[in-house]
């Protein structure tokens, strides 16, 4: 299981813009237009080949500017508790603020690495300005830009050094599926149902869940790995930005296991939140199987389960090819259905298909549908291989694979579905020169 680094500092230091340097996109869209992008605050990174998951604090904060201390505090609090390595960032042309020393005062107690960078030192005369954070107590600043770049290889060598490596723990070779969804949607009582015994304690107050609990489930023929991103949260009070918490709750889970069963409540319907832990579940290749619980509760008509699976798979365009389970805990309808389900999509990930067979099935429809030509040339398809990755990949081998548009690529991945089964599995295909 990877590293959770968590960038923390107040309002407008650019956390955002570091988030961006540090995945290598532009996935934070620093503007500040709500929902611009469903995973604004999420990525992956990479250092000297050591992977880790960074989350951008800042994103979820909300609120008007004199709520703002009250919900940063909250945030640092929180990004203490369940990342593994904190980074603070400050702002060199505001010097040290009084959050500043709020933030640090929150940081000192912790028993977690913390890197202190001190962002916007473009010029040289900055250099020096930057000492005045020394008085934070947390040790070495680093000086970067994050705009520029400069100054954050150092501040990898020493984020990656503190990264404590996940203890070797031999894991049964076993399907690992990862029980995940905003808080109160019922995760622990469908493990419990599942164990048929009080595994989690279950209370209505969204959010008394700690660490993942792994439990082996070895019944009716099936034996994989739960992992429930759940368990006894003892907090003095649960008010924390839900959203916030319920992703990065997740992240360790999804990152930990094959296929994510993403439940949600049939009386809310896909909100932000469901999307924002799909968008996750993506990024990591997992496979993905959506279950709306509380079916029970649900007044229903011949065509209602339709509606609600249309608009669910509409919700979460263009990832459609998924199946949905209409279930009820409390019920315990169509529970050992999630097991199958999560199974076939579990095969389906590990599917690996011949080259010659996907030549001779892809090629003539590539033929008879080529891509579309580009300031009048043609681009040609020659080949196709899978890749062995743990995500089915596939490469195609053209003339100029830079000129292949998204519209064309979803036709391609559109023909794969129908072809070969990858259902609730993320496909992922590239172009390379021939």
């Amino acid at each position: 299981m990877g590293n959770i680094v968590a960038i923390v500092g107040r309002p407008n230091v650019g956390k955002s813009t570091l988030f961006n340097r540090l995945i290598e996109s532009k996935a934070a869209i620093t503007d500040n237009v709500a929902g611009t992008t469903r995973d604004r605050h999420y990525g992956k990174a990479e250092w000297n080949g050591v992977l880790f998951s960074v989350i951008d604090t800042g994103g979820y904060i909300s609120g008007s500017d004199d709520a703002f201390e009250a919900e940063i505090r909250k945030q640092v609090s929180l990004a203490i508790e369940e990342a593994d390595s904190i980074l603070f960032l400050v702002d060199v042309h505001h010097g040290l603020t009084g959050m500043d020393e709020t933030i640090a005062k929150l940081l000192r107690k912790a028993k977690k690495p913390v890197v202190l960078a001190a962002n916007k030192v473009d010029e040289h005369k900055h250099q020096y300005a930057s000492a005045e954070f020394y008085g934070l107590g947390l040790g070495e600043v680093f000086n970067i830009a994050a705009q520029s770049g400069a100054g954050t290889g150092e501040l990898l060598d020493e984020l990656v050094k503190g990264f404590t490596k996940p203890t070797e723990e031999e894991e049964p070779d076993v399907p690992k599926f990862a029980i995940v969804g905003k808080p109160n949607v019922g995760k622990s009582s469908l493990v419990n149902a599942l164990l048929g015994r009080e595994q989690n304690i279950v209370t209505s107050v969204a959010g008394t869940t700690r660490d993942p609990i792994n439990t082996r489930w070895n019944v009716f023929g099936f034996d994989v790995m739960l992992l429930d991103t759940a368990g006894i949260r003892r907090r003095s009070k649960v008010d924390e930005d839900i959203e916030f918490y319920s992703v990065i709750r997740s992240i360790r889970a999804i990152e930990d296991s094959d296929v994510c069963f993403l439940m949600i409540d049939a009386q809310d319907g896909v909100q932000q939140q469901d999307l924002h832990i799909l968008s996750i579940i993506q990024k990591n290749g997992k496979g993905l199987v959506v279950l709306v619980n509380k079916w029970d509760l649900i007044e229903k008509d011949t065509n209602t389960m339709k509606a609600f699976e249309a608009e669910v798979k509409h919700r979460m365009e263009p990832f459609t090819d998924i199946p949905v389970l209409f279930i009820s805990v409390v019920e315990k309808q169509r529970i050992l259905k999630t097991m199958e389900l999560g199974m076939k999509v579990f095969e389906d990930r590990k599917r690996r298909i011949p080259t010659r067979k996907l030549n001779d099935l892809l090629l003539p429809i590539i033929e008879r549908q080529p891509p579309p030509m580009y300031k009048a040339k043609q681009v040609s398809i020659k080949f196709i291989n899978q890749v062995p990755t743990a995500v089915p990949t596939f490469a195609f081998y053209c003339n100029l694979p830079q000129y292949i548009k998204p519209s064309y690529e979803r036709f391609l991945e559109n023909r794969l579905r129908e072809l070969f089964s990858f259902t609730g599995v993320p496909i992922r295909l590239f172009f390379r020169k021939k």
